[in-house]
């Protein structure tokens, strides 16, 4: 059985981790910043056929990190904060959810007077300088050193501030789960955000993400970005194609090579909730709105994920006093 954790031990604890973490320097979403390379995927869409073998791979593979709700939720304030669950509908494949990290966006369009059908996996994109993490007030997110941007969900109060600076929308959220419910439920959060983190555990033993992995089509290859952009401009040259990612929102670590133009795929594609555009992005990190935004969060998201850490220690060392 799970220990509890007083709301006082916790608010106590949590200061004194405040004002260490005041007197230490940068929270981890600014100081995990390196100088190594960061891996880029290219997704060549011509090559895939929607078979969704990397849908399969990607849920197997991050099953252990999906939400396992605590209900009823507890009753939001103020009443327009509505609760985000789709704990009933798991196998839900057709869009992003908080237990569907990737899917299958499909289109058809008009290539040289015939109808084709274009498949495409469709993820995070792994921004260059993401949103997601420098505008992240509790400093839930942060970018590893490889170029992977991921969320902690053991830090995350799911405020959603990830979903609304992402150009894409990516991160899902779900209501029932997280540091919120130690804190203050009825109004520090509504859950805890989810998206794809690229599988870095598994990169971190060497192996390759699971989708492509799983790929039979090789519609995916990983490496450096310098070199991951050169593959995506000689491919595009090859085919007489397009690339889209190399420059949106300043540049992602995730680049799409297709021969049908990406503005024609955007206008066929179904858009909303869940499911991402394929419009240009401009860099919302270059906007100077956004850029003092990530400088006054700084330090309090480092404040707040010191917090959140003690809570993650002495949650884990309740757990074992308990067992």
């Amino acid at each position: 059985m799970e220990a509890t954790i007083s709301r006082r031990t916790f608010l106590k604890g949590g200061a004194a981790a405040a004002c260490t973490l005041a007197a230490a320097g940068l929270p981890a979403s600014i100081a995990a910043a390196d100088t190594a390379p960061h891996l880029a995927t290219l997704i060549e869409i011509d090559k895939c056929v929607g078979c969704e073998s990397c849908v399969d791979a990607c849920r197997e593979a991050n099953a252990a990190k999906y939400p396992v709700p605590v209900k009823p939720f507890p009753r939001m304030y103020p009443n327009r904060v509505k609760a985000s669950d789709w704990s009933g509908k798991k196998g839900v494949r057709d869009r992003l959810t908080p237990y569907n990290w990737l899917y299958i966006q499909r289109a058809v369009v008009d290539v040289n007077g015939e109808k084709k059908e274009i498949s495409m996996p469709r993820r995070c994109m792994h921004c260059s300088n993401p949103p997601c993490v420098k505008l992240c007030p509790w400093g839930a997110a942060r970018q590893e050193k490889n170029g992977v941007s991921r969320i902690d969900s053991e830090l995350c109060l799911g405020g959603a501030k990830c979903s609304s600076v992402c150009p894409w929308n990516i991160p899902q959220r779900q209501t029932g789960v997280g540091l919120y419910l130690d804190i203050l439920p009825a109004f520090a959060g509504n859950g805890v955000m989810y998206k794809c983190d690229r599988c870095y555990d598994r990169l971190s033993e060497g192996k390759l993400p699971a989708c492509i992995e799983a790929c039979p089509e090789g519609v995916q290859s990983i490496g450096p970005r310098e070199e991951i952009v050169e593959k995506a401009n000689e491919r595009a040259k090859e085919i007489g194609g397009f690339i889209y990612g190399e420059k949106e929102n300043g540049g992602t670590n995730t680049l799409y090579v297709s021969s049908v133009p990406f503005d024609r795929l955007d206008a066929a594609i179904e858009k909303g909730s869940g499911k991402p555009h394929l419009r240009a992005a401009e860099d919302s990190m270059g906007q100077a709105n956004n850029l003092t935004a990530a400088l006054f969060l700084a330090p309090v998201a480092g404040i707040a994920a010191a917090v959140g850490r003690y809570y993650k220690t002495i949650r884990k060392e309740g757990n074992r006093n308990a067992s």
